[in-house]
Protein backbone atom coordinates (compact mmCIF):
# COMPACT_ATOMS: atom_id res chain seq x y z
CA UNK A 1 0.00 0.00 0.00
CA UNK A 2 1.27 3.49 -0.89
CA UNK A 3 1.01 6.52 1.37
CA UNK A 4 -1.77 8.97 0.62
CA UNK A 5 -2.92 12.33 1.95
CA UNK A 6 -6.43 13.05 3.27
CA UNK A 7 -7.03 15.34 0.27
CA UNK A 8 -6.13 12.56 -2.16
CA UNK A 9 -8.44 10.11 -0.41
CA UNK A 10 -11.27 12.64 -0.32
CA UNK A 11 -10.83 13.33 -4.04
CA UNK A 12 -11.34 9.64 -4.82
CA UNK A 13 -14.37 9.45 -2.52
CA UNK A 14 -15.87 12.53 -4.19
CA UNK A 15 -15.25 10.97 -7.60
CA UNK A 16 -17.00 7.76 -6.57
CA UNK A 17 -19.94 9.72 -5.16
CA UNK A 18 -20.20 11.53 -8.49
CA UNK A 19 -19.85 8.48 -10.73
CA UNK A 20 -21.72 5.95 -8.55
CA UNK A 21 -24.05 7.84 -6.18
CA UNK A 22 -25.91 4.64 -5.36
CA UNK A 23 -22.76 3.12 -3.77
CA UNK A 24 -21.13 3.90 -0.44
CA UNK A 25 -17.35 3.83 -0.11
CA UNK A 26 -16.39 1.74 2.88
CA UNK A 27 -12.66 1.36 2.34
CA UNK A 28 -10.00 2.58 -0.11
CA UNK A 29 -6.25 2.46 -0.45
CA UNK A 30 -3.63 3.62 -2.93
CA UNK A 31 -2.02 0.45 -4.25
CA UNK A 32 0.09 1.37 -7.29
CA UNK A 33 1.59 4.27 -9.26
CA UNK A 34 3.27 4.24 -12.67
CA UNK A 35 4.68 6.93 -14.97
CA UNK A 36 3.72 6.50 -18.63
CA UNK A 37 4.79 9.08 -21.22
CA UNK A 38 5.49 11.70 -18.52
CA UNK A 39 2.07 11.20 -16.88
CA UNK A 40 1.65 9.45 -13.55
CA UNK A 41 -1.30 7.10 -13.20
CA UNK A 42 -2.27 6.13 -9.63
CA UNK A 43 -4.38 3.06 -8.91
CA UNK A 44 -6.81 2.96 -5.97
CA UNK A 45 -8.50 -0.15 -4.65
CA UNK A 46 -11.99 0.99 -3.62
CA UNK A 47 -14.40 -1.16 -1.60
CA UNK A 48 -18.07 -0.17 -1.56
CA UNK A 49 -21.10 -1.60 0.21
CA UNK A 50 -21.83 -3.64 -2.94
CA UNK A 51 -18.63 -4.39 -4.85
CA UNK A 52 -15.00 -3.35 -5.51
CA UNK A 53 -13.54 -0.97 -8.08
CA UNK A 54 -10.22 0.16 -9.48
CA UNK A 55 -10.04 3.95 -9.69
CA UNK A 56 -7.14 5.06 -11.92
CA UNK A 57 -6.15 8.72 -12.24
CA UNK A 58 -4.91 11.17 -14.88
CA UNK A 59 -7.60 11.24 -16.19
CA UNK A 60 -9.64 9.61 -13.44
CA UNK A 61 -11.71 6.57 -14.49
CA UNK A 62 -13.23 3.69 -12.57
CA UNK A 63 -13.21 0.01 -13.55
CA UNK A 64 -15.18 -2.80 -11.99
CA UNK A 65 -12.96 -5.45 -10.42
CA UNK A 66 -15.47 -8.02 -11.57
CA UNK A 67 -14.71 -7.11 -15.18
CA UNK A 68 -11.02 -6.37 -14.50
CA UNK A 69 -9.95 -8.80 -11.76
CA UNK A 70 -6.30 -8.20 -12.62
CA UNK A 71 -4.93 -4.75 -11.77
CA UNK A 72 -2.31 -4.84 -14.55
CA UNK A 73 -5.04 -5.48 -17.10
CA UNK A 74 -6.99 -2.47 -15.82
CA UNK A 75 -3.89 -0.25 -16.01
CA UNK A 76 -3.11 -1.43 -19.56
CA UNK A 77 -6.68 -0.73 -20.66
CA UNK A 78 -6.65 2.69 -18.96
CA UNK A 79 -3.38 3.77 -20.58
CA UNK A 80 -4.63 2.61 -23.98
CA UNK A 81 -7.84 4.57 -23.46
CA UNK A 82 -5.83 7.70 -22.59
CA UNK A 83 -3.86 7.40 -25.83
CA UNK A 84 -7.08 7.17 -27.84
CA UNK A 85 -8.91 10.19 -26.41
CA UNK A 86 -11.11 11.60 -29.19
CA UNK A 87 -10.17 14.94 -30.69
CA UNK A 88 -13.38 16.49 -29.36
CA UNK A 89 -12.17 15.82 -25.82
CA UNK A 90 -8.80 17.52 -26.22
CA UNK A 91 -8.24 20.40 -23.85
CA UNK A 92 -8.98 23.78 -25.38
CA UNK A 93 -6.21 26.36 -25.41
CA UNK A 94 -8.37 28.68 -23.33
CA UNK A 95 -8.46 26.03 -20.60
CA UNK A 96 -4.69 25.60 -20.32
CA UNK A 97 -2.90 27.19 -17.33
CA UNK A 98 -0.17 28.75 -19.49
CA UNK A 99 -0.72 32.47 -18.95
CA UNK A 100 0.98 34.58 -20.17
CA UNK A 101 2.53 32.30 -22.83
CA UNK A 102 -0.61 31.26 -24.68
CA UNK A 103 0.42 32.98 -27.94
CA UNK A 104 3.23 30.53 -28.66
CA UNK A 105 0.87 27.60 -28.22
CA UNK A 106 -1.61 29.15 -30.65
CA UNK A 107 1.10 29.18 -33.32
CA UNK A 108 2.06 25.65 -32.37
CA UNK A 109 -1.54 24.49 -32.75
CA UNK A 110 -1.62 26.08 -36.21
CA UNK A 111 1.58 24.21 -37.14
CA UNK A 112 0.11 20.90 -35.95
CA UNK A 113 -3.13 21.52 -37.85
CA UNK A 114 -1.20 22.45 -41.02
CA UNK A 115 0.84 19.25 -40.76
CA UNK A 116 -2.31 17.11 -41.00
CA UNK A 117 -3.05 18.32 -44.55
CA UNK A 118 0.54 19.00 -45.73
CA UNK A 119 1.43 17.24 -48.99
CA UNK A 120 3.85 19.39 -50.99
CA UNK A 121 7.15 21.13 -50.24
CA UNK A 122 5.39 24.48 -49.97
CA UNK A 123 3.12 22.99 -47.31
CA UNK A 124 6.13 21.72 -45.37
CA UNK A 125 7.75 25.15 -45.61
CA UNK A 126 4.56 26.71 -44.23
CA UNK A 127 4.76 24.34 -41.26
CA UNK A 128 8.34 25.54 -40.70
CA UNK A 129 7.16 29.16 -40.74
CA UNK A 130 4.56 28.45 -38.09
CA UNK A 131 7.11 26.63 -35.95
CA UNK A 132 9.42 29.67 -36.15
CA UNK A 133 6.52 31.93 -35.21
CA UNK A 134 5.77 29.74 -32.17
CA UNK A 135 9.38 29.95 -30.99
CA UNK A 136 9.53 33.72 -31.54
CA UNK A 137 6.23 34.17 -29.70
CA UNK A 138 7.74 32.34 -26.73
CA UNK A 139 10.83 34.57 -26.46
CA UNK A 140 8.75 37.67 -27.21
CA UNK A 141 6.54 36.96 -24.20
CA UNK A 142 9.29 35.58 -21.98
CA UNK A 143 11.53 38.62 -22.42
CA UNK A 144 8.74 40.79 -20.99
CA UNK A 145 8.02 38.67 -17.93
CA UNK A 146 11.71 37.79 -17.39
CA UNK A 147 13.11 41.28 -18.09
CA UNK A 148 16.70 42.06 -19.02
CA UNK A 149 18.70 42.88 -15.88
CA UNK A 150 22.08 43.80 -17.36
CA UNK A 151 22.98 47.14 -18.94
CA UNK A 152 20.75 48.30 -21.77
CA UNK A 153 23.67 48.49 -24.18
CA UNK A 154 24.08 44.71 -24.20
CA UNK A 155 20.37 43.96 -24.46
CA UNK A 156 19.61 41.72 -27.50
CA UNK A 157 17.22 42.79 -30.21
CA UNK A 158 13.66 41.65 -29.67
CA UNK A 159 13.80 39.13 -32.54
CA UNK A 160 17.17 37.65 -31.53
CA UNK A 161 15.78 34.26 -30.58
CA UNK A 162 19.04 32.54 -29.67
CA UNK A 163 20.24 35.35 -27.41
CA UNK A 164 16.93 35.59 -25.56
CA UNK A 165 16.61 31.81 -25.23
CA UNK A 166 20.10 31.72 -23.72
CA UNK A 167 19.26 34.55 -21.29
CA UNK A 168 15.92 33.04 -20.24
CA UNK A 169 17.48 29.64 -19.52
CA UNK A 170 20.36 31.24 -17.62
CA UNK A 171 17.94 33.30 -15.51
CA UNK A 172 15.43 30.55 -14.75
CA UNK A 173 18.12 27.91 -14.25
CA UNK A 174 20.92 29.91 -12.69
CA UNK A 175 23.74 28.43 -10.64
CA UNK A 176 26.05 25.45 -10.86
CA UNK A 177 23.45 22.97 -9.62
CA UNK A 178 21.41 23.60 -12.79
CA UNK A 179 24.34 23.32 -15.20
CA UNK A 180 23.12 20.19 -16.99
CA UNK A 181 19.47 21.26 -16.98
CA UNK A 182 20.45 24.65 -18.39
CA UNK A 183 22.52 23.04 -21.16
CA UNK A 184 19.65 20.72 -22.09
CA UNK A 185 17.08 23.51 -22.35
CA UNK A 186 19.39 25.77 -24.34
CA UNK A 187 20.27 22.95 -26.75
CA UNK A 188 16.64 21.98 -27.30
CA UNK A 189 15.56 25.52 -28.08
CA UNK A 190 18.59 26.22 -30.28
CA UNK A 191 18.23 23.03 -32.33
CA UNK A 192 14.47 23.54 -32.68
CA UNK A 193 15.15 27.02 -34.04
CA UNK A 194 17.83 25.80 -36.47
CA UNK A 195 15.70 22.98 -37.84
CA UNK A 196 12.61 25.17 -38.23
CA UNK A 197 14.67 27.75 -40.13
CA UNK A 198 16.03 25.04 -42.40
CA UNK A 199 12.54 23.64 -43.07
CA UNK A 200 11.24 27.10 -43.93
CA UNK A 201 13.65 27.35 -46.88
CA UNK A 202 14.30 23.69 -47.74
CA UNK A 203 13.57 22.74 -51.38
CA UNK A 204 13.62 18.99 -50.86
CA UNK A 205 11.89 18.49 -47.53
CA UNK A 206 9.42 15.71 -46.79
CA UNK A 207 6.37 15.24 -44.62
CA UNK A 208 8.57 13.51 -42.05
CA UNK A 209 10.73 16.65 -41.82
CA UNK A 210 7.65 18.74 -41.08
CA UNK A 211 6.55 16.20 -38.49
CA UNK A 212 10.01 16.29 -36.89
CA UNK A 213 9.87 20.09 -36.72
CA UNK A 214 6.46 20.28 -35.06
CA UNK A 215 7.27 17.47 -32.62
CA UNK A 216 10.63 18.95 -31.65
CA UNK A 217 9.32 22.50 -31.27
CA UNK A 218 6.29 21.25 -29.35
CA UNK A 219 8.48 19.37 -26.89
CA UNK A 220 10.96 22.23 -26.47
CA UNK A 221 8.21 24.82 -25.90
CA UNK A 222 6.32 22.58 -23.51
CA UNK A 223 9.36 22.24 -21.25
CA UNK A 224 10.53 25.84 -21.68
CA UNK A 225 7.09 27.31 -20.98
CA UNK A 226 6.77 25.16 -17.87
CA UNK A 227 10.20 26.39 -16.75
CA UNK A 228 9.31 30.07 -17.20
CA UNK A 229 5.93 29.69 -15.50
CA UNK A 230 7.47 27.93 -12.49
CA UNK A 231 10.04 30.73 -12.27
CA UNK A 232 7.34 33.38 -12.58
CA UNK A 233 5.10 31.75 -9.96
CA UNK A 234 7.93 31.15 -7.48
CA UNK A 235 7.70 27.34 -7.48
CA UNK A 236 10.64 25.79 -5.56
CA UNK A 237 12.50 22.69 -6.77
CA UNK A 238 11.15 20.81 -3.74
CA UNK A 239 8.91 21.49 -0.76
CA UNK A 240 10.90 23.61 1.73
CA UNK A 241 9.02 22.01 4.62
CA UNK A 242 9.39 18.28 3.90
CA UNK A 243 11.58 18.04 0.78
CA UNK A 244 8.90 16.33 -1.31
CA UNK A 245 8.75 16.86 -5.09
CA UNK A 246 4.98 16.46 -5.10
CA UNK A 247 4.14 20.11 -5.72
CA UNK A 248 0.93 21.26 -7.38
CA UNK A 249 -0.42 24.70 -8.31
CA UNK A 250 -3.52 25.96 -6.52
CA UNK A 251 -5.55 28.89 -7.82
CA UNK A 252 -7.97 31.07 -5.94
CA UNK A 253 -9.31 34.54 -5.17
CA UNK A 254 -8.87 36.97 -2.29
CA UNK A 255 -11.90 38.58 -0.68
CA UNK A 256 -10.32 42.03 -0.92
CA UNK A 257 -9.90 41.78 -4.72
CA UNK A 258 -12.39 39.27 -6.14
CA UNK A 259 -11.51 40.20 -9.72
CA UNK A 260 -7.86 39.14 -9.33
CA UNK A 261 -6.82 35.51 -9.60
CA UNK A 262 -3.83 34.19 -7.65
CA UNK A 263 -1.78 31.03 -7.78
CA UNK A 264 0.49 29.44 -5.21
CA UNK A 265 2.51 26.20 -5.06
CA UNK A 266 1.30 23.62 -2.58
CA UNK A 267 2.77 20.35 -1.33
CA UNK A 268 0.59 17.28 -1.81
CA UNK A 269 2.46 15.46 0.94
CA UNK A 270 2.57 17.84 3.91
CA UNK A 271 0.19 20.63 2.87
CA UNK A 272 2.81 23.43 2.69
CA UNK A 273 1.66 26.45 0.67
CA UNK A 274 3.87 29.10 -0.94
CA UNK A 275 3.26 32.79 -1.45
CA UNK A 276 0.36 33.56 -3.82
CA UNK A 277 1.35 35.22 -7.10
CA UNK A 278 -1.01 37.38 -9.15
CA UNK A 279 -2.05 35.78 -12.47
CA UNK A 280 -1.90 38.13 -15.45
CA UNK A 281 -3.24 36.97 -18.79
CA UNK A 282 -0.70 38.37 -21.25
CA UNK A 283 2.82 39.85 -21.32
CA UNK A 284 1.53 43.38 -21.87
CA UNK A 285 -0.19 43.20 -18.49
CA UNK A 286 3.17 42.59 -16.84
CA UNK A 287 4.78 45.43 -18.77
CA UNK A 288 1.95 47.82 -17.91
CA UNK A 289 1.86 46.95 -14.24
CA UNK A 290 2.93 50.12 -12.46
CA UNK A 291 3.39 48.67 -8.99
CA UNK A 292 3.50 45.24 -7.45
CA UNK A 293 0.28 44.21 -5.81
CA UNK A 294 1.03 42.69 -2.38
CA UNK A 295 0.06 39.04 -1.97
CA UNK A 296 -3.07 38.29 0.06
CA UNK A 297 -2.39 37.74 3.73
CA UNK A 298 -3.26 34.63 5.70
CA UNK A 299 -5.43 31.86 4.33
CA UNK A 300 -8.00 34.06 2.61
CA UNK A 301 -7.44 32.53 -0.81
CA UNK A 302 -10.56 30.70 -1.92
CA UNK A 303 -9.33 27.90 -4.20
CA UNK A 304 -10.92 27.44 -7.58
CA UNK A 305 -10.56 24.24 -9.61
CA UNK A 306 -7.06 22.94 -8.81
CA UNK A 307 -4.68 22.83 -11.77
CA UNK A 308 -2.32 19.93 -11.34
CA UNK A 309 0.00 20.22 -14.34
CA UNK A 310 0.90 22.10 -17.46
CA UNK A 311 -0.60 20.45 -20.51
CA UNK A 312 0.34 21.36 -24.03
CA UNK A 313 -1.91 21.19 -27.10
CA UNK A 314 -0.83 17.82 -28.51
CA UNK A 315 -0.61 16.97 -32.19
CA UNK A 316 -3.93 15.63 -33.37
CA UNK A 317 -3.80 12.55 -35.57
Amino acid sequence: MLQSTPDERQAIIDYMNWQAPDLTVEFLQKVYAENVLSHQHVVWDVHTNVDRWWVITNPTKLYSQEQFPNMDLAVTFHVGLCLRIPRSQKAKLSELPVEPLAACFRHLTEASDALVSAQEVSDFQAVGVRCREALLAFTSAAQVIVPWESDEGSKPKQADFKAWADYICSTCLGGQTHEHRRHLFKTMLDESWRFSNWLTHAKASTWHDAEAATTTVEHALDLAASLVIRHLRGVPDACPACGSNRLSPQRGFHSSAPDAEWERPTCDKCGWAGEPVLILGDPEAYAAQEEDRPPPEGECVIPSIPLRELRKPTRRD
